[in-house]
């Protein structure tokens, strides 16, 4: 049971740590509470804004949701002294990017799911968001996969705010005055479509277009903007600038046709 993986007592010395901080430099704004369910397995899919929304969302999780948040975390988190400590006593599943161990955490987060019944907070887009305008990029696809294999309920969650809180890129903490975070979660996304079939690249892809489509509109709501029409692709836009940037120039002193000897200044003389 869950119970086995985590620590009672670290959880509510975390929990009494962690609430009063954030209401001291929040101005919560919390919404859709009632869709997440109070038992059994379930995934938070979230946009990431800002290396402090994992504190926001972790604060809605536990007092609005009434559910214990587990995080899939860097795996260098867990090698930080104190805090390694306390996220594994948690509950926190770690990751390791770019080797077999990324396995490991995917079986860790299905048995989190499936057999402790945890509620499993998940970034699908891997990283804070690189849109110019701040919203949900484009995502992997591993969020589906897990849905998929599992079988449990996707909840969208979107939320705004933490941008003020701590920019991603700046260490530069400004909790004062307290930022307004708001923070909803939808109904859980429709993946009827996608179950009981074969889990193909396409299948994959399509269904995390869904869940990102759901994310999207709920932080569209919040912010009350239109979001853009297609979602910025940050692997597109690095081969974008790449192939815009123009050829740097000759340089003059460098070696050039005819200057075989490599003494000649590549000029006609």
């Amino acid at each position: 049971m869950a119970q086995q993986r985590e620590s009672r007592w670290v959880k509510a010395v975390v929990a009494s740590i962690v609430r009063p901080i954030m209401t001291a430099v929040t101005k919560a704004e919390w919404s859709g509470q009632e869709n997440i369910p109070r038992d059994g397995g379930v995934i938070l899919a979230a946009n990431h804004l800002s290396m402090a929304d994992p504190m926001s969302i972790a604060h809605y999780l536990y007092v609005a949701g009434k559910r214990w948040p587990t995080f899939t975390a860097k795996e260098g988190v867990f090698r930080i002294p104190v805090v390694g400590a306390v996220a594994r006593s948690t509950g926190q599943i770690p990751v390791k990017r770019g080797s077999t161990d990324a396995i490991k955490a995917l079986h860790a987060a299905e048995e989190a799911l499936t057999r402790d019944g945890s509620s499993v907070i998940i970034y699908p887009e891997g990283t804070c968001t690189r849109d110019p305008g701040l919203w949900p990029m484009t995502a992997k696809t591993g969020v589906a996969r897990l849905a998929l294999t599992t079988g449990v309920p996707v909840i969208p969650l979107a939320h705004w705010g933490e941008q003020d809180l701590l920019r991603y890129g700046t260490a530069r903490l400004r909790p004062f005055p307290r930022k307004r975070v708001r923070i909803v979660a939808g109904p859980p996304v429709d993946l009827s479509a996608y179950r009981d079939r074969p889990i193909t690249a396409t299948l994959l892809k399509d269904a995390t277009a869904d869940i990102m489509r759901d994310i999207t509109l709920l932080q569209a709501g919040i912010r009350g903007e239109e979001p853009p029409a297609v979602p910025f692709d940050p692997r597109q836009a690095r081969q974008e600038k790449l192939t815009a940037e123009p050829a740097a120039p000759a340089d003059p002193e460098a070696d050039g046709p005819g200057d075989g000897d490599g003494t000649g200044s590549g000029r006609p003389s």
